[in-house]
This record gives structure tokens, C-alpha cells and sequence, in this order.
């Protein structure tokens, strides 16, 4: 539902599974104003104000109270939720975020990139000369899996079992969270307790791989305490595979809708990490980035109060006019774009970036040389466009193209 007020202010109503935070409702609102009201207190719907509120030091992230915003304040979901980095703030979060950091450092995971690519044309050798995929189950899902499976240093014939705790936990992040609490606290502890096999394993077997890296990379003093590296790393288990899944999905979604945009990929594979950065633009998973202001704060005309709750929504901000022109559609050959947000921002910019910007710039152009005219086959099954989003099931069908 959509209202105004008698300030001409738009009631976004974020909370309905049936609203679509991408529609023309939220462009008109966006054009009327830069804010509109929702049940989760304001929407960002400009870039400009979107991006200054970001890096805002009179905010913090907001996600902290998700769960208590949907009722849930109590048990071993809300417990778990609030150690984690997207939930700590200040002193704690900067240790903790410099602590995580060695892992992930760009050196580490472009070495890495020769294996994403034998894994993107591992799957696609399985579908190919049929010329029609499930593209979720048969690439998007075992992709993202495998990949955090390789990071993790676990075994690949248990990306399945991996993949469906952190399919169930990723309903943490969706507006139906309070229903399938049951499920999310499940999944959380099959996940944590496959994650504290792991490290006690590292512990006395060392290898290559992240878990190590993060158990050896401190001295004694100053180090991830047992709790923090499990807690991390079940979520790095779920936000790195269905956030990574439902992306490719959404890619997949633009790029097919725009034929020319997909075939220029195709023939020039080096625009593999541009492709990246305009999919998360104009259509990406995380719907909306959650702030909180940690003191009473005014901005042009908005009084939002210590403890008030903003979330600039991705989408709007990412194709808002203003900053992208009145043509804010994807555009491969444009070589400079203003940042997006679905990476977050400020001091909470998403730490696993690198791994999602070189996972999918990898995958994106395979596919669209290997799936010559590629389109939908069938409008497939999607969550709501809200929260966080992306396809179940997104049937595509192509030209059979030869194996590599």
C-alpha cells in the first residue's frame, strides 16, 4: 500500500510481501521527494542523500534491532544476530572488522580466480548443448556454494548441506522472518555446529585455506576469541552464498532483458567487473541499507530523532536521475558510474566485496559467451521485492553452444 500525507510525504509500505520497491509507486515518490515514511521508519530514495547518510558519522547501522523490530527478542537467533559484525558497532566492530580483515584482501582472492573459472565452466559443461538450464539450481546456487566451500577449505561434495543451512538462515534478512523463525533457528545450529567441527579440525590440522588464515593470523593477545570466529563465519557461510546466488540471479534477470547489453558482454569478457557493479546498481539483492541515528539529526527538512531508523533503498538511489541522468538503465560501455550501494558503506562496507566482485565478474561473462541468445523460459518463481530478493527458480533457454 502507498499513501500521502497531507505534507505530500509518500507511506511506503515495505512491510507487504506484494510491494515492489523497484515499482514507478517509488519513482513517483522519489520524484516528488527525496524521503517517504514506511513502517520501518524513513526510505532514502535519492543518491545523493542515500550515499551522504552512508558514510554519516550520526549513524550507525541499523540492523541491530531487525530482529526485535519483527518481534523476535529473546532466543539463540536474536543471541547470534547480535555478535555479528553487521550488528556491533564502535570499538568492538572496528576490532572485529580488522581482525576478519586478512582473509579477504584482494591479492588472496584474485589468486583464487582461475578456480572460480574452472568452476563456472565445470556447471555450464552440464548444460550447454541442451540449451535450456534452471539457472538457480543448476549454476547460481552449487556456484556460490562451491566458491565459499573453496574459501572455507571444506569439503566440495558438502556445498549442498552448507547450502541449505545458509538458504534457511538467509530468511533472516526477509520481511516474513518472524514465520520462519523455527527454520532460521535450525539452520543456525546445524551451521554452527558443522562451522565448530571445522575450526577445531584447523586447530590441529592447519591448511590453506580462510579458517586457518584467521586462526594463525594474530598473536595469542590479540586474537578472534573461539566465539567470535564461529559466530563470523556462519555468517560469512550464509550471507556469502545466498547473497552471491541471488545476485547472479538478478544479473541474469537485467542482462537477458537487454539482448545488445548481453551479447556485448559475451564479446568482451573484460567487462566482466563493470557488468558486476551495473546489475547491483539497478537491481540489486539487498533491497534496502539500514541506518540508525545515534543522535538527534536534521537534513534538509527531516528531523529524525536519536535511535530513528532510515533505510536508503538501493534501487531508487541507484537509478535516481539526478546522479545517473534520465536514461538510469544498465550500460556496460559507460566507464564510470557513481558507486553504488549495494555493498553498504561508511564503516560498515561489506567486508567480503572482493570475493562477490571477483566470484560474479568471473561467472557473468562465461555465461554469456556459452549461452548465446539467452532469454527467460518462463517467468520462473521469485521472493518478494523486498528485503532481500532474488529468484527460486528462473528457467532461461539458448542457443546449444559447444563445450570449452
Amino acid at each position: 500500500m502507498t499513501t500521502a500525507s497531507a505534507d505530500g510525504i509518500a507511506y511506503l509500505d515495505l512491510a507487504d510481501p506484494a510491494f515492489d520497491v523497484t515499482s514507478d509507486v517509488v519513482h513517483r515518490a522519489r520524484q516528488a521527494n527525496w524521503y517517504a515514511r514506511t513502517p520501518y521508519g524513513w526510505a532514502i530514495l535519492r543518491y545523493d542523500e542515500g550515499t551522504a547518510i552512508l558514510k554519516d558519522r550520526r549513524f550507525q547501522q541499523g540492523n541491530a534491532r531487525w530482529p526485535a523490530q519483527n518481534g523476535i527478542d529473546d532466543g539463540p537467533f536474536a543471541q547470534w544476530w547480535g555478535e555479528t559484525l553487521l550488528s556491533l558497532e564502535g570499538t568492538d566492530h572496528m576490532r572485529l572488522r580488522r581482525l576478519l580483515g586478512p582473509a579477504f584482501r584482494s591479492r588472496a582472492i584474485e589468486r583464487m580466480r582461475p578456480q572460480f573459472q574452472a568452476l563456472a565452466n565445470e556447471l555450464i559443461d552440464a548444460f550447454a548443448a541442451r540449451g535450456r538450464v534452471e539457472f538457480i539450481s543448476e549454476f547460481a546456487e552449487p556456484y556460490a556454494a562451491r566458491i565459499l566451500c573453496l574459501l572455507l577449505g571444506l569439503p566440495d561434495d558438502e556445498w549442498s548441506r552448507v547450502a541449505h543451512w545458509a538458504d534457511d538462515l538467509g530468511k533472516s534478512f526477509g520481511i516474513r522472518i518472524r514465520r520462519d523463525l523455527p527454520r532460521i533457528e535450525a539452520a543456525l545450529a546445524g551451521l554452527t555446529g558443522y562451522v565448530e567441527q571445522v575450526i577445531s579440525d584447523r586447530q590441529a590440522h592447519p591448511r590453506d585455506d580462510l579458517v586457518t588464515t584467521l586462526l594463525l593470523a594474530h598473536e595469542d593477545d590479540d586474537a578472534l576469541t573461539r566465539r567470535e570466529l564461529s559466530v563470523s563465519l556462519v555468517f560469512l557461510a550464509f550471507a556469502g552464498m545466498e547473497t552471491t546466488r541471488n545476485q547472479l540471479g538478478l544479473a541474469l534477470q537485467t542482462l537477458l532483458a537487454r539482448p545488445d547489453q548481453w551479447a556485448l558482454l559475451a564479446e568482451h569478457p573484460e567487462l566482466g567487473g563493470r557488468a558486476v557493479e551495473e546489475v547491483m546498481r539497478v537491481n540489486p539483492t539487498v533491497t534496502w541499507v539500514t541506518r540508525e541515528a545515534v543522535e538527534d539529526v536534521d537534513l534538509d527538512g527531516l528531523h529524525i530523532p536519536k535511535g530513528g531508523i532510515v533505510q536508503v533503498l538501493s534501487h531508487a538511489a541507484g537509478t535516481d536521475p539526478r546522479a545517473f541522468g534520465p536514461d538510469a538503465g544498465i550500460d556496460l560501455a559507460v566507464e564510470h558510474r557513481p558507486l553504488h550501494s549495494g555493498f553498504g558503506g561508511g564503516v560498515h562496507h561489506c567486508l567480503g566485496h572482493f570475493v562477490a566482485r571477483t566470484d560474479m565478474s568471473v561467472a557473468l561473462p562465461l555465461l554469456a559467451r556459452r549461452m548465446p541468445g539467452a532469454e527467460p523460459d518462463g517467468p520462473g518463481e521469485w521472493l518478494p521485492v523486498s528485503g532481500n530478493t532474488g529468484a527460486v527458480r528462473f528457467p532461461i533457454r539458448f542457443r546449444a553452444a559447444v563445450a570449452s
